[in-house]
């Protein structure tokens, strides 16, 4: 659906950026001498809004080419980021949701200035329309007709086929970000174990990459003990899936994603209360920012080699659930005193994490709606990141940096670690309480990844949210799903 050309002809609707400040842009300079000087009196007025995120509707009566302008404002030149673009390119999407338009056109060069150059803006662009445009699929017997753009056309004078390669990669990283949204909002009625497993495979046959799938029998058989404690009392069985991605004729140099896939989390034996139950579909988060990735990097083939573990099963209560004070071994052979039932996804990960080391990664990125803990220091909107590797970390940090996804790094101090392995009956126990609880989670997964270059992200807090926000709706944000793509893309390259 996306176009490329040089020049206005005519249109539909045209977008045009516009910021604070006396200086009008050239660009809103000849569009204000077709109208007579119009725009300057809408500007003086207020009428056209030059502050971020604001989009404001100029019709031209006939008086030329084009039938309305929509000017989005972007704020002061200085503090304009990619990020003040991606936002306010989604906000205009979001205005244009109601609008019965059919064919829009972006003046794409106006939106050039300090660092963002004409391809950065027609990725965000792209990725913004799918983030914008994104709406929840429910189960409601009426629902309303989605109105949809039948073409949208950026105008620069910029080389056609590198814009158009820009606005691929941007709508590659927005679709598959909705992508996991959708799985995330899902019910764990319509999304079991089971389903979340073929899912997963048939990414990996779309995109030609080799799969995994570990049954029940395949994980008693290896002694995944971890995650078929967490499986104890589910009537679904337990899946272990693996994605390879292999870009480059040997496999090395390989980037392990490990993704926690809890279909659906009561807490166990340790039960949540029922405020807090609500919602635990999302529990699978992790794994499905794991497999939104897996999508960008199938579509865009970077020279690259990428093994994604999801471990798979739900957390429920029954006569033959797992309890606090069993003892378990995982597949790493460690064993582990279980403290706390709801505290089973790092359980899950946990095997996750020695199978992808299996496999032969060589680098690991764990994601996880992990724990409270990490909202409680952090809040909704910043995922909590640990590390083992300053250099690793700094490849992550570069990769989020990049998409605008913002981490925060939380210490693992020797005490930290020698409170997980404060057990009188097992090497590690899973919970040593309430305080420092995030920390305590990376400081139990980092004895699974040892010395092998790892970054755990806790997105308890940002994987979903309880209201519309400025990339989208209410509910799931398939947040990291670009961080881990950008990774991929970017992994070896000097950070800048």
């Amino acid at each position: 659906m996306f176009q490329t050309q040089e020049q206005l002809s005519s249109y539909e609707a045209v977008v045009v950026a516009v910021f604070e400040g006396k200086d009008m842009s050239p660009f809103i300079k000849e569009i204000d001498d077709s109208l007579d000087g119009h725009i300057t009196a809408l500007l003086a007025e207020g009428e056209i809004s030059a502050k971020k995120k604001a989009v404001s509707k100029v019709h031209t009566l006939g008086k030329t080419n084009v039938k309305r302008y929509y000017f989005v404002g972007l704020g002061k030149k200085e503090r304009y980021t990619t990020e003040v673009l991606r936002h306010s390119f989604v906000r205009l999407f979001k205005t244009l949701k109601s609008v019965n338009l059919k064919n829009l056109s972006v003046l794409l060069d106006s939106f050039v200035a300090g660092d963002i150059t004409a391809l950065h803006a027609a990725h965000i662009l792209a990725e913004a329309y799918c983030l914008g445009t994104y709406h929840i699929e429910t189960y409601k017997t009426k629902q309303a007709a989605q109105k949809a753009l039948d073409a949208l056309t950026v105008i620069t004078k910029e080389e056609r086929e590198e814009v158009q390669a820009a606005l691929t990669v941007g709508y590659t990283y927005g679709r598959a970000t909705n992508s996991a949204r959708t799985l995330v909002n899902m019910p764990p009625n319509k999304l079991t174990a089971v389903e979340l497993a073929d899912y997963a495979v048939e990414l990996a046959k779309k995109y030609n990459m080799e799969y995994k799938v570990l049954e029940k029998a395949d994980l008693e058989k290896m002694g995944a003990g971890a995650l078929l404690a967490v499986n104890q009392g589910s009537v679904n069985p337990p899946k272990m899936v693996a994605l390879l991605y292999k870009g480059k004729e040997e496999w090395t140099d390989v980037i392990g994603f490990v993704g926690k896939g809890i279909t659906y989390d009561t807490g166990g034996y340790s039960l949540k209360p029922r405020e807090s139950m609500v919602g635990m579909k999302g529990d699978m988060g992790g794994a499905a920012s794991v497999l939104g990735a897996m999508e960008i990097i199938g579509e865009l083939r970077p020279k690259k080699n990428i093994a994604a573990v999801i471990s798979i099963t739900d957390n429920m209560v029954s006569g033959t659930a797992f309890k606090p004070d069993d003892v378990i071994t995982s597949l790493s052979g460690k064993t582990i005193e279980v403290l706390n039932t709801d505290a089973e996804g790092r359980l899950a990960l946990a095997d996750g994490i020695t199978y992808v080391k299996q496999l032969g990664a060589n680098y690991l990125v764990d994601v996880a709606t992990l724990t409270g803990g990490v909202i409680v220091a952090l809040g909704n909107h910043t995922t909590g990141a640990m590390t083992n590797d300053e250099a690793f970390y700094g490849q992550v940090l570069a990769a989020a940096f990049k998409t605008d996804e913002t981490i925060w790094r939380l210490p693992i101090f020797e005490r930290d670690k020698e409170r997980v392995r404060n057990s009188k009956f097992a090497d590690l126990n899973n919970s040593p309480g309430r305080d420092g609880h995030a920390i305590m989670a990376g400081a139990f997964l980092g004895e699974f990844a040892e010395n092998t270059p790892w970054v755990h992200l806790d997105i308890a807090g940002t994987s979903d949210t309880k209201s519309e926000h400025d990339l989208g709706p209410a509910g799931a944000t398939g947040v990291m799903v670009r961080t881990l793509a950008m990774l991929a893309e970017r992994f070896g390259q000097k950070n800048d």
